[in-house]
C-alpha cells in the first residue's frame, strides 16, 4: 500500500508540474488517504504481532 501511496503522489506531483491543478489535488488526496489507512495498519499489525510474540515468549 506504501508503494500505491508513492506512486500516486509521483502521478501527483507530475500532474501538478504540468498544469492538471485538479487531478494533481486529487490524486494527492487519494494518496494521502492510503498512505494513512496504511499506516494504520502497520501500526494494528505490530501491536497483534508483539501480543502474539509475548504469549509464545511466556
Amino acid at each position: 500500500m506504501y508503494g500505491w501511496a508513492f506512486t500516486l503522489a509521483v502521478i501527483a506531483l507530475i500532474a501538478a508540474i504540468l498544469g492538471f491543478g485538479g487531478l494533481a489535488g486529487a490524486l494527492a488526496d487519494i494518496a494521502l488517504i492510503i498512505f494513512v489507512i496504511a499506516l494504520i495498519g502497520t501500526i494494528i499489525f505490530f501491536v497483534l504481532g508483539w501480543k502474539a510474540a509475548k504469549k509464545i515468549i511466556d
